[in-house]
C-alpha cells in the first residue's frame, strides 16, 4: 500500500464527517437530492450520488432531516430540508469542529495544553 492510498482512505473518513454537516447545512433550504449534489460540488465538496441518498435516507430515519414529495413537475421528486433536531445536531458538529480544529492547531503549533 503506498502513502497515496493511506491518504486518499484517511480523507474519505473526514468527508464522510463533513458531507453530513454540509447536507444538514445546505438544506436548510428545502431541496431534491440532484440539486444537493450540485450545491455541494460547486462548494467544493464532492459527494459521490452513491453515498449521498442512502446519507439522506439516514438523516431523515434519524429525524434530522424531513421530507416531502414535490409532484408538480413531470417527475416527483424527494424534497428534504433540515429540521429543528438537525439544526441543534449542525450547530454541536460545528462547536466541536471549532474546537478539534483548535486542539490540532496547538499540537501542531507544539503548545498541546
Amino acid at each position: 500500500m503506498t502513502t497515496d492510498d493511506v491518504l486518499r482512505g484517511h480523507l474519505q473518513e473526514l468527508r464522510r464527517g463533513t458531507a453530513v454537516m454540509a447536507s444538514l447545512a445546505a438544506l436548510r433550504e428545502p431541496g431534491h437530492g440532484y440539486a444537493l449534489l450540485q450545491t455541494l460540488g460547486d462548494a467544493g465538496i464532492s459527494v459521490d450520488a452513491n453515498t449521498l441518498y442512502p446519507l439522506l435516507r439516514r438523516l431523515e430515519d434519524q429525524g434530522l432531516l424531513t421530507s416531502e414529495w414535490d409532484t408538480s413537475a413531470s417527475r416527483p421528486r424527494k424534497i428534504y430540508r433540515t429540521s429543528d433536531v438537525g439544526e441543534s445536531v449542525l450547530a454541536a458538529m460545528r462547536d466541536d469542529l471549532s474546537a478539534l480544529e483548535a486542539s490540532l492547531t496547538r499540537l501542531a503549533e507544539g503548545t498541546p495544553s
